[in-house]
């Protein structure tokens, strides 16, 4: 116990502050020195029990009018409270000369998020494995977009009952949700970290696509005698303009329905004959009009490079759907054959 013939005067400036409260002390702090401060908090920090008879003593001292309280415990935890709220974090680790703490994250992180980065089909070949119910949580914790991607995955009685399941899903416990999670981190995310190269052949088709048709094809066959692995689902991930001809019908309407007439023209540009009937027999008669007159004026003053960027521009709209599950990319269909 702290008595106050023991204590320094910086303590019982430190006991008189932690006596007066939180709101009126915090009022005061501000009107003190860095170093001033600091002497405070360490003399706080040394103290002891405080009995109401020595904080009399110690109030007295300071001729002040402090008649409430019964005695003090913990005066260095107090002290720290005071200084909390008077002060910014960062005040007090600069008082104090600490360093910022780094937050200790709390249990592991959210596994959802990663959920959501798998290739659909990969999660719906693993929720088939699992009962419905499961299934259903699962995809009730993804994105709308994440969870139709993975339901289309799945075969249609499955899905029929992970959907009706989903629809009648309560409130799960925190429990059995964490339970799933640890399930998920353990068996699908390990596994994927460690065999899935995804990422990898997504940032390759990126540079490949950019590349023109006979270069694309040139790399690609230099891969394939290098015995480059997953070349097929390498070759799923790649398109280029003059691949529109191989899409389907559906698939080219679906594809430059959102495409201005504008953008059109310019990739079909000097572009071979049976490309240009493909792409025109997918749109409208009028615009087909359009098109056809302009290009029938010839290609003097049209740069070269404006051509390329159109035809790159369609390409990568064509991909950008394919992903979304507009439809399938013709190398996509031609990998899983």
């Amino acid at each position: 116990m702290s008595t106050a013939e023991e204590m320094t005067r910086t303590q019982k400036a430190a006991a008189i502050l932690v006596a007066m409260g939180k709101p009126s002390a915090s009022k005061l702090l501000k009107f003190f020195k860095q170093e001033e401060l600091k002497a405070l908090v360490e003399g706080a920090r040394l103290l002891r029990t405080i009995s109401q008879a020595d904080l009399e003593k110690i109030v007295a001292e300071f001729e002040a009018e402090f008649t409430e309280g019964a005695g003090l415990l913990d005066s260095g935890d107090r002290m720290d409270t005071i200084l909390n709220e008077a002060l910014s974090p960062e005040e007090v680790n600069a008082l104090m000369g600490v360093e910022q703490p780094t937050p200790i994250q709390e249990g592991p992180a959210p596994v959802w998020p990663d959920i959501e980065k798998l290739d659909p089909a990969r999660l719906g070949a693993f929720l088939t494995e699992e009962h419905p119910q499961t299934a259903a949580l699962v995809l009730s914790k993804l994105s709308p977009s994440a969870a139709a991607n993975a339901l289309l995955s799945l075969d249609k009685d499955v899905r029929n009952e992970v959907v009706k399941r989903m629809m009648s899903m309560a409130a799960i416990p925190e429990v059995a949700t964490g339970i799933i999670e640890d399930q998920l981190r353990g068996r699908l995310l390990a596994e994927s970290a460690s065999r899935d190269t995804s990422a990898g052949q997504i940032r390759v088709a990126s540079v490949l696509n950019e590349m023109d048709k006979e270069k694309l094809d040139e790399v690609i066959q230099d891969l394939e005698r290098s015995g480059a692995p997953d070349m097929q689902s390498l070759r799923s991930r790649l398109f280029a303009f003059e691949d529109v001809i191989q899409l389907t019908q559906k698939a080219r309407v679906a594809l430059f329905d959102s495409i201005s007439t504008e953008l059109v023209t310019l990739a079909l540009r000097d572009a071979p004959a049976a490309l240009t009937e493909a792409v025109l027999s997918s749109i409208g008669a009028r615009a087909r009009r359009m098109i056809e007159s302009e290009l029938s004026q010839g290609s003097e003053g049209v740069a070269a490079a404006d051509v390329v960027r159109a035809r790159k521009a369609i390409a990568a709209g064509a991909i950008r759907m394919a992903r979304e599950g507009a439809f399938e990319l013709p190398s996509a269909q031609s990998a899983a054959a």
